[in-house]
């Protein structure tokens, strides 16, 4: 499998490394020459060139790729990357790092982004995992959003407490997929009992959310509705200029109102 990743920073090195590891082949591409150190990621290939530009992906013969993972430290690179390997290039499948959790509505389908991988939510979903109980906590999204990996601690007043599985009308799109007990995870049977502390993990649609959360007696996560996280992006201070590519001609046009992360930004 070939892998192009746009972003030669720690996280596209760590990228690259794991996938040479398992026998793939990566490319990193990055528009710094400081950033070009063959050394550091051994059987990678290299590219000098800026991830937002046609002619720069055609160089890393993109059309070719399997995956492109966009992994610089900036949105709008990511973004316009994305949309282009889709677009431009029909690549199957495109993962793209969200550096500011307040952008991240704007990592879908419409921007070609196949994967959304938000590092702060990811661990605030693993945080809340680990400390919550009687919340359905979100820890991934999957299928471009059309499905999303839920958590639900068992409380003691939960209403599935002290019922088998199998006795349960569960909403026809969420699936209980595991069970984790003491430690041990199983696959769910129509005999498995629920008991209190169960840690149980669903599938379902975002549609669905609503009615599992009412089944289950669920509170209210952290996760904010897109609707609202957006009304937030719209109000928040956007007054840093943004290092991110135009994309090829203009053919991208990032929204104004897409923030800056703050620290080192790695980029293309």
């Amino acid at each position: 499998m070939k892998v192009v990743i746009a972003g030669a920073g720690s996280v596209g090195r760590s990228v690259a490394r794991e996938l040479l590891g398992k026998g793939h082949e990566a490319l990193l591409i990055d528009r710094s020459k400081d950033a070009i150190r063959r050394d550091r990621v051994p059987g990678a290939a290299w590219l000098l060139g800026d991830a937002c530009e046609l002619g720069g992906l055609e160089d890393a013969d993109l059309a070719r790729a399997d995956v492109v993972v966009a992994a610089t430290g900036d949105d709008k690179t990511n973004l316009v990357l994305s949309l282009l390997a889709k677009t431009e290039f029909g690549v199957p499948r495109t993962v793209a790092r969200v550096n500011n959790p307040r952008n991240e509505w704007l990592f879908d389908a419409n921007w070609g982004v196949d994967v959304a991988v938000s590092t702060p939510r990811l661990m605030t979903a693993l945080v809340e995992e680990a400390v919550e109980v009687g919340g359905l906590v979100h820890l991934l999204s999957l299928e471009r959003g059309r499905a999303t990996l839920m958590e639900f601690t068992v409380h003691h007043t939960a209403s599935v407490e002290d019922r088998r599985v199998g006795d349960i009308t569960w909403p026809a799109d969420s699936v209980l997929v595991a069970i984790v007990r003491s430690g041990r995870a199983f696959a769910p049977t129509a005999d498995d009992l629920i008991v209190g502390a169960d840690e149980l993990f669903f599938l379902a649609a975002p549609e669905g959310e609503a009615r599992l959360r009412t089944l289950l007696g669920a509170e209210e996560s952290e996760a904010a509705p897109e609707a609202d996280r957006r009304a937030d992006d719209d109000g928040a201070d956007d007054s840093s200029e943004g290092n991110g590519g135009e994309g090829a001609d203009g053919a991208a046009e990032v929204p104004a109102d897409l923030e800056e992360a703050g620290g080192d930004a790695e980029r293309a």
